[in-house]
């Protein structure tokens, strides 16, 4: 009969038992997956604890694509360091380099001015309107770790949702059809 064919016929055959417990099964792996996302926020101290690089302004030190593992920790941020910030009024946060550090008068406040390696100027154009500086409360986290390319899959699927569309649903498809 086929592949499609006894998907189907494994389909219909499913009770109402078997139906309850795929689901269940299905929200206790969603739920692993969110306990594990808060996990790491708290054991890194970053609100994301993992991020895609999403364009070439990092080369050569990190491709689009990589995938960044970051850390939030108390100790001052110092020029050098990778940083993974967010401008108010948009949604994706950047990932640049630290270039200067400025400490504000006998206070722990900072100031940080960040630039792409692969940019030709600092990055106060992507600022917000009139904002010269970053503060801490705009850094996400610093860069700890990586791995190179794995992060393109969440690009294609962004670029094109068709993608994720199909792979949800033949996910979904397996997860009903299947006997175990």
């Amino acid at each position: 009969m086929g592949f499609i064919g006894d998907s189907i016929g494994s389909l219909k055959s499913i009770n109402v038992r078997q139906a309850l417990e795929q689901a269940i099964t299905l929200g206790m792996i969603v739920s692993s997956a969110l306990i594990l996302w808060k996990f790491l926020m708290c054991v890194t101290g970053s609100e994301s604890p993992v991020v895609v690089v999403l364009s070439e302004s990092m080369e050569p030190a990190f491709q689009r694509g990589d995938i960044l593992f970051l850390r939030m920790g108390e100790d001052p941020i110092r020029a050098g360091e990778i940083v993974v910030f967010n401008i108010d009024r948009r949604e994706i946060p950047i990932v640049h380099r630290v270039i200067k550090v400025h400490q504000r008068n006998d206070t722990s406040d900072i100031d940080i001015l960040t630039k792409g390696d692969n940019n030709p100027t600092n990055d106060r154009g992507l600022y917000a309107p009139g904002q010269q500086w970053l503060q801490r409360q705009h850094i996400m986290g610093r860069a700890v770790g990586f791995l190179p390319y794995v992060g393109y899959i969440t690009i294609v699927m962004t670029e094109k949702p068709i993608i994720k569309y199909v792979l949800i649903s033949a996910l979904g498809f397996l997860a009903l059809t299947s006997k175990d």
